[in-house]
């Protein structure tokens, strides 16, 4: 896996052929989620609060 980011065990992956519209995908622990890169909404899954505030910061 193409991991960019690796942080307060939060990791961010990126891949180059994934569909639209762009986004990244954030894991911690057990849980996931797909960021949209233009406004840092969640695409899919979830990710605990304060995961989630780091995330998009």
């Amino acid at each position: 896996m193409p991991r960019l980011s690796y942080f307060y065990g939060i990791a961010i992956y990126i891949y180059w052929d994934d569909h639209n519209p762009p986004h990244y995908h954030a894991t911690y622990g057990e849980h996931e989620a797909w960021i949209v890169i233009a406004d840092a909404s969640v695409l899919q899954g979830s990710l605990p609060r304060r995961a989630l505030h780091l995330v998009r910061t």
